[in-house]
C-alpha cells in the first residue's frame, strides 16, 4: 500500500512572501538563496584560511630569480620592460635565421610542387571528362605552372608575415 500512497500528488510547500509592510526592505531572502550565499561565504573563508596557513609556514630563505626581475608598484608585481631585450647583432642574427627558415620551407614546397607536376604530366596523357577552368579575362588556363608560381609566392608571403608578426610580438614582450 505504500506504493499507492506515494503515487498521490501532494501540494508543494511554498515559502511565504514578503509582507507588504516590509516591502521597503527589499526582497525576502528564501532558504535556497541563503544556502547559496552561505556556501559562497564558507568557500571564501576556507580560501582565506588556506592562504593564511601558507603565509605562516612559508620559507623565509626561499628565493626565485623572478624576485629580482620584478618590482612591486602599489602591491602589484610589474615585470621589467622587454622592449630592448636584444642587441642589434642578435636581432640581425635572428632575421637571417628567419630568412633561412623561409628559404628552407620554400625549397621543400618547391619539391612538393615538382612531385605534383610530375604526377600531373602522367595524368595529362589520358583524356579527361573534367571541367575546363577559365581565367577572369576568359582565356583558357592550359598551363598550370603559372598557377603554381602564384601559389609559391603566396606561400612565401604568408610564411614571412607569420614570422614577422612573431618577431614583433617577441620584441614588444606581449
Amino acid at each position: 500500500m505504500s506504493s499507492l500512497r506515494n503515487a498521490i500528488n501532494r501540494r508543494a510547500h511554498k515559502e511565504r512572501a514578503q509582507p507588504s509592510s516590509r516591502k521597503k526592505f527589499g526582497l525576502l531572502e528564501k532558504h535556497k538563496d541563503y544556502v547559496v550565499r552561505a556556501k559562497a561565504f564558507h568557500k571564501k573563508e576556507e580560501t582565506l584560511r588556506k592562504l593564511n596557513e601558507k603565509a605562516v609556514f612559508r620559507n623565509l630563505d626561499e628565493f626565485y630569480f623572478q624576485m629580482i626581475r620584478t618590482r612591486t608598484v602599489d602591491g602589484v608585481h610589474k615585470p621589467e620592460s622587454q622592449a630592448n631585450k636584444y642587441a642589434q647583432e642578435e636581432l640581425m642574427l635572428m632575421k637571417t635565421q628567419d630568412i633561412g627558415c623561409i628559404l628552407q620551407k620554400l625549397q621543400s614546397e618547391r619539391k612538393k610542387i615538382e612531385k605534383l607536376t610530375a604526377v600531373l604530366h602522367s595524368v595529362d596523357n589520358h583524356p579527361s571528362n573534367r571541367h575546363i577552368y577559365y581565367a577572369r579575362i576568359g582565356k583558357k588556363l592550359e598551363n598550370y605552372s603559372h598557377k603554381l608560381q602564384k601559389a609559391e609566392l603566396l606561400l612565401l608571403l604568408v610564411i614571412s608575415l607569420i614570422l614577422l608578426k612573431g618577431r614583433q610580438l617577441l620584441l614588444t614582450g606581449n
